[in-house]
């Protein structure tokens, strides 16, 4: 696959998804505040992919932090991350890198500011390169429960796009197909932005995994055929219960799935688990700007006058969720007395 994220020459290097298919364009971003808004304008999206990303952000910031006294410098960084943390607010992965740099920030106070600033270089490295590898994990674990020959529905993009590489639910896919299973995924185009039908088709294409491209009201109708066998969709934010936040649509997937008798797998890592929410009803849900259904390419599709809402996310219950995959393995049926005997009673970097 093509590079998500790099660190490359002093820069934050980013492939721009804005751009895809059409285009495979990169952004070089040489100030913390590009990072930050390459996140806010969804150049670069996936909650793994987003906090892989911040933490690079904030070790270019700090790059150009002029003050030579530990304190001031500390303050200043922590400032950067103030910033990048504001840019999207559902996504826990980001707030766990940040919270995870500002660690390696307090562990080094006794250190000369250069040698910190090369420090934060090597620990936003270590995130990333830790990222590819709890994906080929995750993988592993999630492609056991994939049979030869099934059918697998896949909601918007959870692959090495929102990753550092490899992918959440579609890194399971992948697992699958090396494994030799003969599988088929359907793919809905997930509205408003299609990341869909941008960019889960277009990545599957690349590893030559057969796809098929249907709209996101198509779902229930082909499961009541017998024609999906299987849901697998990524998270923004698994709460202590099992419940799931992912992209706007899941729940009603997970509804019609549990309807039908077709299951639902939820991939993640488990920095994607968040111990100290207690439920769904707690995550805060991201609202986006409604222009972003009121037009397509830049040209009005709507009348006038007319208003939309624009929630990015919806919250799947733990009751209708089969498996939650991350690296640590498979939590079946999930509840909070399972998810506390696998990630504790609070999750920390």
């Amino acid at each position: 696959m093509v590079p998500t994220i790099e660190w490359r020459d002093g820069t934050v290097r980013l492939l721009d998804q804005s751009r895809l298919p059409g285009a495979v364009e990169f952004l070089d971003c040489r100030d913390y505040r590009e990072v930050a808004d390459a996140i806010r304008e969804l150049k670069v999206r996936g909650a793994p992919a987003i906090g892989v990303t911040a933490a690079l952000g904030i070790a270019l910031g700090a790059q150009s932090v002029s003050e030579t006294e530990y304190r001031s410098f500390s303050r200043t960084v922590r400032t950067i991350c103030d910033q990048l943390a504001a840019t999207r607010p559902t996504a826990v992965n980001l707030f766990w890198a940040i919270e995870r740099m500002k660690q390696k920030l307090d562990s080094l106070q006794s250190q000369p500011i250069p040698w910190i600033k090369q420090a934060l270089i090597v620990e936003a490295q270590a995130i990333l390169d830790e990222d590819i590898g709890l994906c080929r994990a995750m993988g592993r674990h999630g492609a056991e429960l994939i049979k030869d020959g099934q059918t697998v529905l896949t909601h918007c993009n959870a692959g090495a796009l929102a990753t550092a590489g490899y992918g959440t639910a579609l890194g399971v896919i992948r697992a699958a197909w090396d494994q030799g299973k003969k599988i088929n995924v359907i793919a809905d185009e997930t509205r408003p932005v299609l990341q869909g039908s941008r960019l889960t088709a277009w990545e599957l294409m690349q590893d030559k995994i057969p796809v098929t491209l249907i709209t996101d009201n198509m779902a229930g109708s082909l499961m009541r055929l017998g024609k999906i066998h299987l849901c697998v969709v990524g998270a923004d934010r698994i709460a202590a219960n099992g419940d799931v936040a992912n992209k706007i649509g899941t729940y009603s997937h997970a509804i019609a799935a549990r309807h039908h008798g077709v299951k639902v797998m939820v991939v993640a890592p488990s920095s994607t688990v968040d111990m100290a929410t207690a439920d769904g009803d707690h995550i805060e849900i991201e609202m986006r700007d409604p222009a972003e259904l009121l037009a397509m390419a830049g040209v009005r599709t709507v009348a006038d006058g007319v208003e939309a809402w624009n929630p990015v996310f919806d919250v799947t219950p733990a009751g209708l969720i089969d498996a939650i995959v991350t690296e640590r393995g498979v939590v079946e049926s999930p509840d909070r007395a399972k998810m506390v005997a696998v990630f504790g009673a609070k999750s920390s970097p």
